[in-house]
């Protein structure tokens, strides 16, 4: 997902990995779509997840380089595999108003859109948290 900060010449690529079963965002990288960037995402995620999970990404080359070959499979979007990914996107762009594509609120500092970022993420990662954790109810 991108946005842009100071202004529409400088644009800004939000990079996430989320866990399919619990939705929790599990990685990000704030950069642009290079390998750099990829290679920080890869490098933010959880040793277990870097081990152990498969990532489903779209046919940017900057991927193929950094994800290992076992856990990276390039997919499009009919084969439904980014869809949570994707509908994570929207909701990004609905609740955190500096990420719409044409927006009047938009980030002047990179230090401050980094921040509103993490702090959606770390907010997010709360409510899914909340939501799975097992409720006791007294009778």
């Amino acid at each position: 997902m991108w946005s842009f900060v100071g202004s529409k010449a400088n644009p800004v690529w939000l990079w996430l990995a989320i866990d399919a079963e619990t939705r929790l965002i599990v990685g990000c990288a704030i950069g642009p779509r290079d390998k750099e960037t990829a290679d920080e995402l890869w490098y933010s995620l959880p040793p277990d997840y870097r081990q152990r999970a498969v990532c489903y990404t779209d046919f940017l080359e900057a991927y193929a380089s950094v994800l290992p070959s076992k856990r990276h499979k390039a997919v499009d979007k009919a084969s439904g595999k980014t869809r949570h990914i994707e509908r994570l996107n929207n909701t990004f762009r609905q609740r955190c108003s500096r990420l719409v594509r044409k927006a009047l609120s938009f980030s002047k500092k990179p230090a401050n859109h980094i921040g509103a970022i993490w702090y959606f993420i770390h907010h997010y990662n709360a409510c899914i948290l909340a939501r799975l954790a097992p409720t006791t109810t007294s009778l």
